[in-house]
């Protein structure tokens, strides 16, 4: 029997690490092995994952060194960068890079890299359709990972590219989920107006990436893009009105409504969002389900992924 090839995930205690981790411990027979590269080798989940059966290391984005160990012997990694985090675009460039450069030293045959798309390729720091955010970025969370695609390309290393798209989990975990208006009525507040949300179970990030591992050569030196489905927002509205058992409207605001809420990150989604919006077909386009589903077979729709999680959404 073939020796089992070992996957290095960054951030394997975080949702698209942890779904990927869970890829290849549920496929005990799919010739890969599990090594988590996590900060905290003692917390919870990572040792809910040793308990599974994961390999559990220790590193840090920022540790060359550290990064450089955890790869080492190994075939792949999942690369992944952790903006809401620190907030930084700079951290962001140094951790890929960081992770990046250990890649090359250890040798690794496949990279994975999660990224996102510049989005000053389509709205330069001139155009003034958006705000200029800390300076140089229109979206910073997406402009810092496209900018640093460079980094693993420049290095000449076998990276494959993964264009991901929005958490359905940011309606349990990240404060977007329906709101209770003044009149105690439910309302899913988005800047997308009538254009459709390419969206994923984080889960199943995971899911697909351990499907491009498996198919290997295929994907090296390419970008691809993954979605579960596309949604409008009153599409979204009228699923989680259905599986919550109480009305949800969609109240489209406008994206410059969306970037004085005021909460931390606010101007950044509320670019972010104006982006997916004014450039609709393009995103949409780029990020196929039915790709997604070639790499992930159980790739879950909006309603199932609300069946499962629909009580751990807060209304409150």
């Amino acid at each position: 029997m073939a020796e089992e090839k070992i996957i290095a995930v960054v951030g394997a205690t975080g949702a698209q690490g942890g779904g990927l981790v869970r890829a290849i411990l549920n496929d005990p027979s799919g010739g890969f092995r599990a090594r988590a590269v996590t900060r905290n080798v003692n917390s919870d989940k990572a040792n809910a994952l040793a308990k599974s059966g994961a390999e559990v290391v220790a590193a840090d984005v920022g540790d060359e060194k550290s990064l450089e160990t955890a790869f080492r012997g190994a075939h792949g990694a999942y690369c992944v960068t952790f903006f809401w985090e620190h907030f930084s675009p700079e951290k962001e460039m140094a951790h890929a890079t960081a992770m990046a450069r250990a890649a090359k030293q250890a040798g690794l045959r496949h990279v994975i890299w999660s990224t996102l798309e510049d989005t000053r390729e389509w709205v330069p720091l001139s155009d003034n359709r958006m705000p200029t955010l800390m300076g140089k970025y229109k979206v910073p969370h997406f402009d810092a990972k496209g900018e640093a695609d460079h980094v693993f390309t420049g290095l000449g290393l076998p990276v494959t590219l993964l264009l991901t798209s929005f958490y359905w989990d940011n309606f349990i975990y990240f404060g977007m989920g329906p709101k209770k208006g003044p009149d105690g009525r439910l309302a899913l507040t988005l800047p997308m107006g009538d254009k459709k949300l390419p969206g994923i179970a984080a889960e199943d990030i995971g899911k697909c990436a351990y499907g491009i591992f498996k198919r290997g050569p295929e994907f090296i030196g390419k970008k691809v893009a993954i979605a579960g489905e596309h949604l409008t927002g009153a599409q979204m509205a009228g699923a989680l009105t259905k599986a919550m058992g109480q009305e949800v409207r969609y109240n489209a605001v406008p994206p410059e409504v969306y970037r004085g809420f005021g909460f931390p990150g606010a101007e950044d989604l509320g670019n972010m969002f104006q982006f997916k919006h004014d450039f609709n077909d393009y995103f949409c386009g780029a990020r196929n389900p039915d790709f997604a589903r070639s790499l992930n077979p159980a790739l879950e729709t909006f309603d199932q992924w609300l069946a499962e999680n629909k009580s751990r959404i807060p209304v409150d």
